[in-house]
């Protein structure tokens, strides 16, 4: 597999990381502040819109294994298909509309449409990695550069939105200095402006970003269509059937090592998706640090990115179990940062974070292909079962990622969340504590315990690779 190719094939999936990320880091403030959504109905539209998102994978699933070989491929159309209305959706998802009191059925709509095309662009794409090599080195590569041009996406996003909108969150009666000022009107001025205003300076920030963003995306589909040509299924035989949909979906649910595997980052990436939903609001909020939460957030993501060729040449030295310990490097450092707010910690924690996140996002991805293959092992005259392990791996995470950012969505509007105060109660600032040092520690733990059990070794891949080989 040519460099050029892998490089187009990790292009084509940044957009969505680009996208992904200034939703992750700041839809929930957006909805908060500047659609000035009460927090409760921001946790259903965060939480249904991943549902929504988790619900379509396994339709994806079902549909794109039904799917024919094309001039173009059996995944490739897919992908440009929904491009389109995906760069649509994304778009309105930002918009604020004219009136107020249909503005969560808005919201929601259009959280939902972009969350469930997004998967029709993810499950394909994703699936695309066993189609470009029979080599499990190539493959690896191929995860790798993928997972490096992700991060660099997600940095890209969290940059483009974080330094457009960051005047959408700068208010000038909150700098002044707390010690001189110890009446009331410090907690109780907000700083919002009318909610009819739909044109106000905060909307149209939010607004460019979402435009520059949707280019974006339409860069990386055209590098993607025409850097990378996909591949039939090597393995199978003429005689060879696909498996169908609910028959392959119950043998993935009964197959040992994707269950740990699911179980595992499950819970791991619900972990970092708390990191990120909450991080803004806990910076802003919580720890003092209103003027640097968009320095912090690229801080993260620019060692994210650059960590990843480290983690992969550790992976392929040391093992892929092993590296999960690099998981673990946050705990620490998060509950610091919670119980030490200052100024340089944060910036060190943030160094630190990126380390992680960058080692919880490649993991799964370089070692779900391992699965598939161990599967295929088990299971030599089955075909289209792919997709099948990748649309319901990202189903499983997504609801869990819904489910926790609505919880913790619900506990803000529980311990009395008030957009555009400058200062919160105590009891929202032990809650924003809480969700970035505690919980996620606690859920990390869990999901490095249960990967102890995953039984695929670097010495049952290689046997794993023998035999494919040999069946080829």
């Amino acid at each position: 597999l040519s460099m050029c190719s892998k490089l187009c094939y990790a292009i084509g999936g940044a957009p969505n990381q680009v996208a992904g990320s200034a939703a992750s880091f700041f839809l929930q403030i957006y909805l908060l502040d500047i659609a000035h959504i009460t927090p409760f109905h921001a946790s259903l539209v965060l939480f249904i819109g991943k549902a929504s998102g988790a619900v379509t994978d396994p339709v994806a699933g079902f549909f794109i294994s039904k799917s024919r070989w094309t001039k173009i491929g059996r995944l490739m159309p897919w992908v440009l298909a929904c491009t389109p209305f995906t760069i649509v959706s994304y778009f309105l998802m930002w918009y604020l509309p004219p009136f107020v009191s249909g503005r969560v059925a808005w919201y929601l709509t259009f959280h939902c449409l972009f969350q469930a095309l997004t998967t029709l662009f993810q499950v394909p794409y994703c699936a695309l990695t066993m189609f470009l090599s029979t080599d499990q080195k190539d493959r690896d590569s191929a995860t790798a550069y993928r997972m490096t041009m992700e991060m660099l996406g997600t940095l890209i996003g969290a940059a483009l939105q974080g330094q457009i909108v960051a005047s959408a969150h700068v208010s000038p009666h909150c700098t002044v200095n707390p010690s001189l000022n110890t009446t009331d009107s410090w907690h109780d001025t907000p700083s919002i402006l009318d909610p009819s205003d739909a044109l106000s300076h905060q909307a149209k920030v939010y607004m460019i970003a979402a435009g520059v963003i949707a280019g974006v995306y339409l860069l990386g589909i055209v590098v993607l269509f025409l850097g990378v040509k996909e591949r039939d299924d090597p393995y199978a035989l003429n005689s060879d059937r696909a498996i169908p949909f609910c028959k392959g979906l119950a043998l993935t649910m009964k197959h040992g090592p994707y269950v740990k595997l699911t179980a595992s980052f499950l819970l791991i990436s619900t972990a970092v998706q708390l990191e990120q939903g909450n991080f803004v609001l806990f910076c802003t909020h919580a720890a003092g640090l209103r003027n640097h939460f968009q320095y912090l957030v690229v801080t993260i993501l620019v060692s994210a990115a650059v960590s990843v060729p480290f983690w992969q040449k550790f992976l392929q030295r040391f093992g892929k179990k092993c590296a999960a310990c690099g998981i673990s490097w946050m705990i620490p450092f998060a509950v610091m940062l919670v119980t030490i707010p200052n100024l340089i910690l944060a910036y060190f924690v943030a160094f630190i974070s990126g380390l992680s996140i960058a080692a919880s996002l490649l993991l799964p991805w370089s070692m779900l292909p391992d699965v598939v293959d161990n599967f295929r092992l088990q299971n030599p005259h089955g075909k289209g079962h792919e997709t099948i392990f990748y649309s319901s791996y990202v189903f499983f995470t997504k609801m869990s990622a819904g489910i926790g950012l609505g919880i913790s969505a619900a506990g803000l509007e529980f311990t009395g969340y008030k957009p555009g105060i400058c200062r919160q109660s105590d009891d929202v600032i032990l809650t924003l504590k809480l969700l970035i040092g505690a919980v996620p520690a606690i859920l990390i733990l869990l999901g490095l315990f249960i990967l102890l059990f995953y039984p695929i070794t670097e010495e049952s891949r290689k046997e794993t690779k023998l035999a494919l080989e040999e069946l080829r």
